[in-house]
C-alpha cells in the first residue's frame, strides 16, 4: 500500500488545523506486521517507507500505479536503515546483514527484498541519474559527529551515512542523529535548505513519550506531536527540529537539487 502526498504551500501552514498538518505532513502507519507501506511525496519525489516481514520475505514493491516502472529502483536508488532487531536485505539475492540502525545503500536498478522475524526497515528512495555499487554501512563503523551542548539541552551525535562523501551517491543523503541522555532538542538552532526535501523518522521513543516537532517558515512556526516510528516530511521552505520529553534518535533522508551536505541557511532562534 502507498500514499500519495501533494506539496503544500509556506502559508497553507500558518492557518491550517492540527488535523491538516498531520494529513499533510506526518506519517503515522508504516510498519504494519508482515507489510511493506509507503508515501510518495511531490516534494522532491521521495518514497518514505517501512517493512515489517516477520516470517515471510517481503519484496520491494515496484508501485507501478505512482512511480510509472516495472520496477522500484528502475530510475531510483534507496536507503535502508533497520530500526528493529537485526534481518537481513536481500539485492539481486546477495544477503546483507542490518542490525539496530544499521544501513545500507543501494544503487539504481536492483531488486530488493528485506527478511527477519523481529526487524524493521525503513526506507527511502529518490530519483537517480547515475547508477552507484550497493553499499553497507554499519553504525557502530560510522565516526559520530558531536553537536551541540548539554548546557543547550541539544547535546547530540550525528552519524553520517550517506552526505556526499566517501559513499557516493546520485542525490540521495540519510544517516541517524542521536540525541544524548538529559538532552532534548535536535537540530537546534534549526535551518533551511531550500534546495532539498528531508525526512525525519523518529525511533527508539518509548511508548509514553513524543516528540514536538516544528514545521514552517521562520516566524511562522506550528508543531506536530509524533510518537515512537512516526515520520515528518519537511518541504524545503521549512525549518526542522523538535523536542522530546525522554531520549530518542531520528533517522534523516535528504533528496533535491544537490548532495552537498552543508547546502543550508542557519536560523537563529530569535528569528524562530
Amino acid at each position: 500500500m502507498i500514499q500519495v502526498r501533494y506539496s503544500a504551500a509556506p502559508s497553507s501552514v500558518e492557518t491550517a488545523r492540527a488535523a491538516e498538518l498531520r494529513d499533510n505532513f506526518l506519517v503515522d502507519d508504516l510498519f504494519r506486521a508482515g507489510e511493506v507501506r509507503g508515501v510518495y511525496t511531490h516534494d522532491d519525489r521521495m518514497v518514505v517507507g517501512g517493512a515489517v516481514p516477520q516470517s515471510e520475505q517481503l519484496a520491494l514493491p515496484a508501485w507501478t500505479e505512482v512511480l510509472g516502472v516495472p520496477s522500484h529502483l528502475e530510475r531510483r536508488e534507496l536507503g535502508v536503515i533497520n530500526v528493529g532487531d537485526p534481518g537481513h536485505v536481500l539485492v539481486d539475492g546477495e544477503k546483507f546483514e542490518l542490525g539496530h540502525l544499521d544501513g545500507l545503500y543501494v544503487g539504481r536498478g536492483c531488486e530488493v527484498a528485506f527478511a527477519g522475524p523481529r526487524a524493521a526497515f525503513y526506507f527511502v528512495s529518490a530519483a537517480a541519474a547515475t547508477t552507484h555499487p550497493t553499499t553497507r554501512v554499519g553504525h557502530s563503523e560510522v565516526e559520530p559527529v558531536p553537536v551541540g551542548s548539554a548546557r543547550g539541552a541539544s547535546e547530540r551525535h550525528l552519524f553520517r551515512y550517506a552526505w556526499g562523501s566517501d559513499l557516493k551517491t546520485s542525490e540521495l543523503q540519510f544517516g541517524v542523529t542521536v540525541v544524548a541522555d538529559g538532552s532534548v532538542w535536535n537540530t537546534m538552532p534549526p535551518h533551511l535548505h531550500d534546495r532539498r526535501t528531508e525526512v525525519y523518522l523518529y525511533v527508539d521513543l518509548s511508548a509514553d513519550d513524543r516528540v514536538f516537532h516544528l514545521l514552517g517558515r521562520p516566524g511562522a512556526t506550528r508543531h506536530l506531536v509524533v510518537a515512537d516510528r512516526q515520520a515528518v516530511i519537511s518541504p524545503p521552505w521549512s525549518v526542522h527540529s523538535g523536542a522530546g520529553t525522554g531520549s530518542y534518535a531520528f533517522v534523516w533522508a535528504m533528496a533535491g537539487e544537490n548532495n552537498d551536505y552543508t547546502d543550508l541557511f542557519p536560523v537563529a532562534p530569535a528569528d524562530l
